[in-house]
Parts: structure tokens; C-alpha cells; sequence
């Protein structure tokens, strides 16, 4: 035999050994292991894809008309806040994001381009911004299909509904004074039933059943 085949051979038997002396480490930290491993894999993936993730699949968006007074944006935003989003079955990290109130959409920045888009709400199951967690809810009166701000999850639910409605006044001079007027609304879901709960009146009745 070879001295080559031999130095070759005892290359691929070291490799065996060491392969099942990793494998013989106890399964708490091969699993932690392998998640972390997995974590920092899927990262880099969705970092190196760029413009070919699954995220970048939506219409686009342009921002509203600086005559417009007021803010349609969550928490007022004037900028892009990092957030996690979950699309189409897949988990986006760190993603700037900012969340339309008025047309209930979510809003990214184009992969290296100062365009903008919006994410197909349908495929939006949730989405964490400025320490809210949102989900989106298809439909079940009295609520409309759209994002709601889980304030508290489990068998029954805290819901909070921002909204943006825009308003209009007629101007002496002929003209018109648009703005951005918000509102907020309160849920309970119990028992897949959702009830309306602006007043503590209600929240309390909700529970009486």
C-alpha cells in the first residue's frame, strides 16, 4: 500500500472519530448548538439574497403629500424603525419598517434603492415594531380584517386597533384643509368571539358570560 493511500486513509479514519466524538456530547448542548448554528446560517442567507428574498413581494408605495397635516404613520414615525416581520411563512430580522395607519399597510424600503413598497397584508402573520407585536386578523365581526396590536395573548385576547381616518374643512379663501385624525379601538377575543371594549362597562360585561 501506498504511503500516500495510508497518510490518506488515516486522514478519513481521524475525520470518523472526531465526527462521532462530537456526536458522543450531551443532546442539550448539541441541539443549543445546532440551533445557534442554524440561527446564524438563516441570517447570512437572507442577508447574501438580497432582492431575491421572498420578502421583497409587494406593490409599490409612495408617501402621502406634504399638505397633508398630521402623521399616518404608528407612533408618528418620521423615519424607518427596525422590527421583525413574519412573511409568507418566513422570519425577517432587523427590517426597517414603517406601519401605515390609514391604509393599514406595512411599509419597507426596496432592497439598496430609495424605493419604497408595501407587503401583501394576507401574507403578513406578524410583524414587532417599537415593542408592539402585531397580528393579522382575516376577519371576524365585529372586527375587519387588518393589523391589531396584541397588547395580551393566550386563551383570551387584548387587541388594540390603530386607525388613521382623513379629514377635510373648507377654507374661507375657497380652499381645503386636509389632516390626519386618529383613533384607537379595544378588542377581547374569548372563545374565538370578538367584542368591542371602549369602556370598562364593556370589558367587564365581557367576562359576566
Amino acid at each position: 500500500m501506498s504511503k500516500k493511500l495510508c497518510a490518506s486513509l488515516l486522514w478519513f479514519f481521524a475525520g470518523i472519530l472526531i465526527t462521532l466524538n462530537a456526536a458522543a456530547q450531551s443532546e442539550a448542548d448539541s441541539a443549543s448548538n445546532g440551533h445557534k448554528l442554524y440561527a446564524h446560517i438563516e441570517d447570512n442567507f437572507y442577508t447574501a439574497i438580497g432582492p431575491q428574498s421572498r420578502l421583497y413581494n409587494g406593490e409599490r408605495y409612495e408617501f402621502y403629500s406634504p399638505t397633508i397635516k398630521g402623521n399616518p404613520y404608528f407612533m408618528l414615525a418620521t423615519d424607518w424603525n427596525p422590527g421583525t416581520i413574519v412573511y409568507d411563512g418566513f422570519t425577517y430580522k432587523n427590517v426597517s419598517i414603517r406601519y401605515d395607519l390609514y391604509k393599514d399597510l406595512l411599509v419597507i424600503p426596496l432592497y439598496k434603492s430609495f424605493l419604497k413598497m408595501s407587503l401583501i397584508n394576507e401574507k403578513v402573520a406578524s410583524f414587532d415594531v417599537l415593542d408592539h407585536h402585531f397580528i393579522y386578523i382575516k376577519t371576524g365581526a365585529p372586527v375587519s380584517a387588518g393589523f391589531y396590536d396584541e397588547l395580551y395573548g393566550g386563551k383570551i385576547q387584548l387587541l388594540c386597533k390603530h386607525d388613521v381616518s382623513m379629514q377635510t374643512e373648507h377654507l374661507f379663501n375657497g380652499g381645503i384643509d386636509s389632516y390626519f385624525l386618529p383613533t384607537v379601538d379595544y378588542y377581547i377575543c374569548k372563545d374565538g368571539q370578538y367584542t368591542v371594549v371602549n369602556s370598562k362597562g364593556a370589558f367587564f360585561k365581557c367576562f359576566e358570560r
